[in-house]
Parts: structure tokens; C-alpha cells; sequence
């Protein structure tokens, strides 16, 4: 096994990483711009390194940096977390070439699924349910504008390399599709310097379901359930719960199966996330695979009791997964509730600032809190708002919910602006409480709610 790590991230991931790793006997080096000098996880870690100032270009994304680190303080992986350079398929090369072990998938594979238009083409040939649009990439508005007639209205304008909710315009008529496509090129060229577009068919008022699947050096893959990420705001994921209340096991043994082959067929070594359109009609479609741990990993480790972080670790070390899938078995629905540093009354504007008072509801059986921040922690306003998960575990999905609505009505914090209410505004919805809601829900049901 690694006698060390580093953890080229920061906030609750970081620190998640580097407690399953001392759990393992692992020594941990963290990484930290100036800002995070204070941050959690380069106090808990065994060792730390400033690697730059707070821009994360200069220090997070900064992979001469970290490599450096690295090296100077000999270690034998790499984690990257989520975010950051975790899909960077040349920072993965840079850790091979330099003997340090990658954390995550091959090189080859993160670049062959971060272009999803590529992506697309190989779950065609691995029998995986795609969503309906261009044969390959779009070269000009001449041929989205073919592509479109096709399908029909509305479509999806996607960036090949993107990600995040970056690149992606829904066209609802023609006169919108130039404006849109261009738009979506320029976004994706400044976010991932790569500007090439595919499109699909929209699938109207369907369900964000995704797979977590785990791979090893053996050709072994396992699925591990679904969670259900519908609960979005601009793309980004808000709420997620574990198993899917929408999926029957018929439609539930046919999703897993196809996200097995999609991983099978990438040759896929690491945990990795197939991520699927549902529709109302019971039919599936591939969206996209994340080659890499996901924020909302906690929900499908509760449910399962598999540590998904220190599969990743073995799995990078050479080891076979430490179980077999007819050794898996859901227990009980898992909720997650992603809690930022942010006004939803002023469009969820970004608070950072300081906490001067901090209560977690971490007492009961079945919850879980994955957090960075302590009572006297300035959060930065440089980096992601998202500053803890609560997760909870019931016996079935009320009990859930109850121990959510529970948990949050503990979680004091003061200094700062949070989400928390919001996030209570969804857990007391009648349509929420009867599993009844799609990708547009908060959007639609949520956004005008006032009190």
C-alpha cells in the first residue's frame, strides 16, 4: 500500500480524502494557496505545502506546482478529489511520467470521456442508450441549423469538452439557435480552450439519474446503485437522494447493466459515474461519465457501506475491489443536502466572510457531515461556495427526510449568509415529498417561493 498521498484539492473533499487515508495507515501531504493557510485540511493533513497565491491558476490549477510538492515530499500518489484537475488528462500524464501514482483513471480514458461527443460515439458501439442528436461534432451554424430541423425543436447545444453547466444552450426556436451556439463556443473556448459543439434532441421534464460504478486493474466492474440529481439550479446540482424515487428495479437492473458496459467498454480503473437522462415514458439515455469521485458520493456510501474513497486508493494501488457485485446490497434511501455560503433572497449571491458561531447536527444514528469549516474559519471568496454536505440514512425515504428536515433545523451558523432555508423550502415541497419532480423543479416550483 502508499505509505503517502497528496491531496491536490481543498475544503470537505480534502478533508474527506485525508481521513480515509489515515484510516489506512496512509501518511497525508496537503496543498494549500495562501488563503488556505488556516483551512482545515492543511491542519489535519500530515504535512503541508503552499503551492501559490489564492487564484486558483496559480495554485490549485497550478500542476508544476503540486508536481513539485510531490516531489519534494516523496510520495507515491496523487488525489485530485473533484474539480480542480481531477479530469485533466494532462496533469494524470505529468503524475506518469514523473513515477507518481494518479489517483484515477488512465490518462487515455479522461480524455476519450471528457469530449462528449467522443463519449457519445463509443456507448453507441457498447449497446448504451443515447440521447437522440448529431452524428459526431457540428462544424458550423449552417449544419446546427440542419441538425436541428432533424430533431426537431427544442434541441441542446453542448460543448464537447465541457462541464460544470459550461457550453450548454436549450434552443427553443430557430431564431435563437445562431445567438445560442455562438455564445456556447465562446464560453467553452474561455473555460476549456476547446470551442467544438455537438447537439442532441431535449428530453423535456426528465429525471438527472446517475450510476457509481468501480473498476480495477482486473477487468472487474461493479455498479453500486443509482442517486437520483434532478434537484438542480442552473445545472448544478442541489439536493440528491439515493435510491432513485422514480426508478422501478426492472428500469434499475437495466440502467446499472448498461453504465457496467459503458465503464467496461472505456476499460475503465477508479470510481467513475455514468450519468443518464430518465424520462416519463421509463426510457433512459446517456448523458455523460465523470471520471472521477463525485460530490455526492456520501449518499451511495451510505446506502451500500462501501467507502468509495479508499476503493479509489486500492484500486490505484493494484488492488482487486474488495468486493464482488453479488456482494452488494442497498440499505435503507440516503439524502444529501449541499449547504453554501449563499443568499438565495439576492440570487444566491456568493457570502463568504467570517463564521463567528458554528453548531453541526452531527448527533443520531444515520448522519453525516462532510465539511472544511470551524467556528473562527474566514471562508475565502476565491473558490467554490459550497461549504458542507449533510447526509442522512433512513430505513426507507420518510424516514429520510424526517431525519434531514431534523438535521438541518440543528445546523447553526452565523457570520455568514447559507442555503439551509432554501433547502428546507424543498424538503417541506408536497411534489418533493411525493418523489414528483424533474431537472426543472427548482427552477419552476421554488425560485419565486416566498414566505
Amino acid at each position: 500500500m502508499f505509505d503517502k498521498v497528496l491531496i491536490a484539492n481543498r475544503g470537505e473533499i480534502a478533508v474527506r480524502i485525508i481521513r480515509a487515508c489515515r484510516e489506512m495507515g496512509i501518511k497525508t501531504v496537503a496543498v494549500f494557496s495562501e488563503p488556505d493557510r488556516e483551512a482545515l485540511h492543511a491542519q489535519l493533513a500530515d504535512e503541508s505545502v503552499c503551492i501559490g497565491s489564492a487564484k486558483a491558476a496559480d495554485s490549485y490549477n497550478n500542476m508544476k506546482n503540486i508536481i513539485s510538492a510531490a516531489v519534494e515530499k516523496k510520495v507515491q500518489a496523487i488525489h485530485p478529489g473533484f474539480g480542480f484537475l481531477s479530469e485533466n488528462s494532462t496533469f494524470a500524464a505529468m503524475c506518469e511520467e514523473c513515477h507518481i501514482k494518479f489517483i484515477g483513471p488512465a490518462p487515455s480514458v479522461i480524455d476519450a470521456m471528457g469530449n462528449k461527443s467522443n463519449a457519445r460515439e463509443m456507448m453507441i458501439k457498447a449497446d448504451v442508450p443515447v440521447i437522440p442528436g448529431s452524428d459526431g461534432v457540428v462544424e458550423n451554424i449552417e449544419q446546427a441549423y440542419e441538425i436541428a430541423e432533424k430533431l426537431g425543436y427544442p434541441v441542446m447545444v453542448k460543448a464537447s469538452a465541457g462541464g460544470g453547466g459550461k457550453g450548454i444552450r436549450i434552443v427553443r426556436k430557430k431564431e435563437e439557435l445562431q445567438k445560442a451556439y455562438e455564445s456556447a463556443k465562446a464560453e467553452t473556448k474561455a473555460a476549456f480552450g476547446d470551442d467544438t459543439m455537438y447537439m442532441e434532441k431535449v428530453i423535456e421534464n426528465a429525471r438527472h439519474v446517475e450510476v457509481q460504478i468501480l473498476g480495477d486493474n482486473f477487468g472487474n466492474v461493479i455498479h453500486l446503485g443509482e442517486r437520483d440529481c434532478s434537484l438542480q439550479r442552473k445545472n448544478q446540482k442541489v439536493l440528491e437522494e439515493a435510491p432513485s424515487p422514480a426508478i422501478s428495479p426492472e428500469v434499475r437492473e437495466r440502467m446499472c447493466a448498461a453504465a457496467v458496459r459503458a465503464a467496461k467498454a472505456t476499460g475503465y480503473q477508479s470510481a467513475g459515474t455514468i450519468e443518464f437522462l430518465y424520462d416519463k415514458s421509463g426510457n433512459f439515455y446517456f448523458m455523460e461519465m465523470n471520471t472521477r469521485v463525485q460530490v455526492e458520493h456520501p449518499v451511495t456510501e451510505m446506502i451500500t457501506g462501501i467507502d468509495i474513497i479508499k476503493e479509489q486508493v486500492r484500486i490505484a494501488d493494484g488492488k482487486e475491489l474488495s468486493v464482488k457485485q453479488e456482494n452488494i446490497s442497498i440499505q435503507g434511501h440516503a439524502i444529501e443536502c449541499r449547504i453554501n455560503a449563499e443568499n438565495p433572497e439576492r440570487n444566491f449571491a456568493p457570502c463568504p466572510g467570517l463564521i463567528d458561531y458554528l453548531l453541526l447536527p452531527s448527533g443520531g444514528l444515520g448522519i453525516r457531515v462532510d465539511t472544511a469549516v470551524y467556528e473562527g474559519y474566514e471562508i475565502p471568496p476565491y473558490y467554490d461556495s459550497m461549504i458542507a454536505k449533510v447526509i442522512v440514512l433512513g430505513k426507507d425515504r420518510k424516514e429520510a427526510i424526517a431525519k434531514m428536515k431534523r438535521a438541518l433545523y440543528e445546523f447553526i451558523i452565523s457570520g455568514i449568509e447559507t442555503n439551509i432555508e432554501f433547502q428546507n423550502r424543498i424538503l417541506h415541497n408536497e411534489e418533493y415529498l411525493a418523489g414528483e419532480y424533474d431537472t426543472s423543479f427548482i427552477e419552476k416550483k421554488l425560485i419565486e417561493w416566498k414566505d
